[in-house]
């Protein structure tokens, strides 16, 4: 690991992201890394302009990876090498705006009926019949 990496996870780590945020975010700067066939830190603020433009309109990523390669690029030239580029400014990933997929009452029915064991059956006709997150569902008491 090279002493850069292992400054990037640090700061990482002392913001108090998570070990899958830590994992993308270096991926990111690897794959930016691997672009160019050079060090990051070596990177001008043009050619990560370029990457950028390259990763929308060549490889057409869709926005959400996007803007987890610009979160981890991002965070490692301002917090591990301290430089501020107006580029950062620039990007910003096109907002997807999706329609969740809607359920029929006889497909939810169906799929409970595929649920054997009845404590599991229970929980997951309460969550749906409230309307729960599965966190919440997940962590509904008795008392609630």
């Amino acid at each position: 690991m090279t002493a850069l990496r292992e400054r990037m996870i640090e700061d990482l780590q002392l913001h108090g992201l998570s070990e899958r945020t830590h994992a993308l975010y270096v991926l990111a700067v690897r794959q930016l890394a691997d672009h160019y066939h050079k060090s990051p830190d070596q990177i001008s603020e043009e050619e990560l302009r370029q990457y950028f433009l390259f990763m929308s309109k060549v490889k057409k990523v869709a926005p959400s990876t996007l803007t987890i390669a610009l979160c981890g690029i991002r965070f490692f030239y301002e917090n591990t090498l301290q430089v501020h580029w107006a580029a950062f400014q620039l990007i910003r990933p096109a907002h997807e705006e999706k329609l969740p997929v809607v359920l029929s009452i006889a497909e939810v029915y169906q799929m409970l009926e595929c649920v054997r064991r009845p404590r599991f059956r229970g929980c997951l006709s309460t969550i749906y019949a409230c309307g729960l997150r599965i966190d919440e569902g997940v962590h509904l008491q008795v008392k609630d």
